[in-house]
């Protein structure tokens, strides 16, 4: 089959390896419909974050269950399904309650010596606990699957940053950074019921895809102008919840700056940098909380899913540009060069 390798940075192929089997009798084989590129992947695209020459990558996917192991039950040949971007067994103590992410045995697509989402196929462990069936229908309605993939990460990611920082009825919620994640939080904001949501972000492609998605205003100022022009849109008071999606000490100390006495940061930017900006002497004396991490999505999934599938939120405008799989290589191209938001990859 094809699936995308990475072998330095910049060089991304797509190349013939191996077609997955089913190994252990928890397994499935998935046949990929759709995936995507992560603006996370950016971070090994660039080399700063390391990858084995040749090494899987994605992860994020829908698709067709091809074959399934002995001993699993929830999941059958022929279903449409789709997989959040860690697998994890689903019956562990961290499973149970809701942290998926720490599944003792879990693990991330594109790992060494496991498949990637950006392929033709995947060997998914633990098929039951991992991939959530979805209406065989979907299959062939393009702009629906479309928005069911957000459902393997960046839906839920925005939905755990949201909820982190506390939004709900009646509160002031702003959105650090104008990626996919987001974007996704702003919807999730929406969803969870914001009364004014303030999307912080410069580029007004994007900004207006965080109006559609119910942004109330938008500040496109960085730094102290940002922090400036928030309180001056809250009354010098900041906004309830906060969620800081790009992970650097810029924004991080941006998010701080802007949350209100009394509030919390969802943060669910992947943190890279030589630190955070996070000064605990303010937050202390401010009592400002901060909650978030690596999403469980597993864990949202059911929630979220029936809002798409009857359209009360449509995520799908974050793919801005779609690719085949050979196209990958140019679609990670596009996103590091900032003329793609986010790329969908579609195996027919």
């Amino acid at each position: 089959m094809r699936a995308t390798t990475i072998h330095a940075p910049y060089d991304m192929r797509v190349e013939d390896v191996p077609e997955p089997v089913v190994k252990l009798p928890t397994d499935a084989v998935v046949r990929v419909l759709r995936s995507c590129i992560c603006g996370s992947d950016l971070w090994a695209y660039r080399g700063e974050a390391a990858r084995q020459p040749g090494q899987r990558i994605g992860h994020e996917f829908l698709g067709v269950v091809e074959e399934t192991g002995s001993e699993a039950g929830t999941v059958r040949r022929g279903d449409l399904v789709v997989a959040p971007f860690m697998w994890s067994d689903g019956v562990c103590d961290y499973c149970r309650e809701g942290l998926t992410t720490s599944c003792r045995h879990g693990g991330f697509w594109g790992s060494v010596g496991y498949d990637g989402g950006q392929g033709e196929a995947v060997r998914v462990p633990f098929a039951d606990g991992t991939l959530v069936q979805l209406p065989k229908e979907a299959a062939s309605d393009d702009h629906l699957l479309s928005a069911l993939l957000t459902l393997s990460d960046v839906l839920g990611t925005g939905h755990h940053a949201a909820l982190g920082a506390g939004a709900r009825p009646g509160a002031t919620v702003a959105v650090v950074g104008d990626g996919a994640v987001g974007l996704c939080a702003v919807l999730a904001a929406k969803r969870l019921g914001a009364e004014r949501i303030i999307a912080l972000g410069r580029h007004e492609v994007r900004t207006d895809i965080a109006r559609r998605f119910g942004a109330t205003d938008v500040v496109a100022e960085r730094g102290d102008a940002a922090v400036e022009a928030v309180r001056e849109l809250t009354r010098g008071q900041g906004a309830h919840a906060v969620v800081e999606a790009v992970g650097t000490e810029q924004s991080m100390r941006t998010a701080v700056n802007i949350t209100r006495d009394g509030g919390a940061i969802g943060f669910v930017g992947v943190p890279h940098g030589s630190g955070t900006g996070l000064d605990l002497g303010v937050m202390f004396d401010r009592n400002v909380a901060l909650r978030g991490g690596v999403a469980p999505v597993r864990a949202y999934i059911p929630d979220l899913l029936p809002d798409v599938l009857d359209g009360t939120i449509d995520p799908s405008p974050v793919f801005d540009l779609t690719v085949g799989i050979e196209g990958v290589p140019d679609g990670y191209k596009a996103m590091d060069e900032r003329t793609a938001l986010k790329v969908l990859v579609t195996n027919g």
